[in-house]
């Protein structure tokens, strides 16, 4: 990888990632370890990923009561 150790460090803590994994990227990636490191940040995905699905659960609902109340009207 040619990026420099800080901006790889910036872009996981602008994805989201606590140090705890990024010590384990940066660990992974220094000792040659690509699968775990990409298992690390499919991991990191996942998590915003559910976090995301989660708020689209709570527009829903908002989306909802507005329907109900434009159509009690």
């Amino acid at each position: 990888m040619c990026d420099s150790e800080e901006s790889i460090i910036q872009n996981l803590r602008d994805a989201g990632c606590d140090e705890k994994t990024i010590t384990a990227f940066l660990r992974c990636m220094k000792d040659g370890k690509e699968p775990e490191s990409l298992r690390l940040l499919k991991k990191q995905r996942s998590l915003l990923l559910d976090a995301v699905h989660r708020e689209e659960q709570k527009i829903d609902c908002l989306d909802y009561l507005v329907y109900r109340m434009q159509k009690a009207k």
